[in-house]
């Protein structure tokens, strides 16, 4: 289901789900394409990344639905120049609809500078495989002490 070299999978690797949802939508991401993305997400979905307020979800509701997803990619994942995915570890139980994985994302900037986040990504989803809910747990102000400048 991994279809960028910009996603690095070092953890179980079975056909579960919820597994192959998560691995498609990083792909998506990686790629820089909002189309496939949002064809890995149910039309009713819930995206919380990261989980509680912050400054892509003031109240901490999440983002409902292909529009509210869409919203999130322009504020969140457009402005990126590039996304690096290692995934360390993944959940999941045979006959569930659940996946956690543990990784880091690496994302970089058009001049070069970069951030670190490390988080917990769950994914639910439903009986078609898509995504209906996806809650990411990280801490903003962690990634924004990792910021790294461009070297000169």
């Amino acid at each position: 289901m991994i279809t960028s070299a910009a996603v690095v999978w070092n953890a179980p690797n079975d056909p579960h789900p919820a597994r192959a949802a998560s691995q498609r939508s990083y792909s998506a991401v990686a790629k820089g394409d909002l189309d496939e993305w949002l064809t890995v997400y149910a039309e009713d979905a819930v995206l919380e990344d990261p989980v509680g307020p912050s400054m892509f979800d003031p109240e901490g509701r999440g983002h409902r639905g292909h529009a509210g997803i869409a919203a999130f990619w322009e504020k969140a994942i457009a402005p990126i120049d590039r996304f690096e995915f290692t995934i360390t570890d993944s959940f999941a139980n045979p006959g569930s609809n659940t996946c956690a994985n543990i990784g880091r994302i690496r994302t970089s900037f058009a001049d070069g500078s970069h951030t670190t986040t490390d988080l917990i990504m769950v994914y639910v989803v439903d009986d078609d495989g898509r995504v209906a809910s996806m809650r990411a747990y990280w801490e903003p102000e962690r990634t924004m002490a990792s910021f790294t400048a461009a070297s000169a």
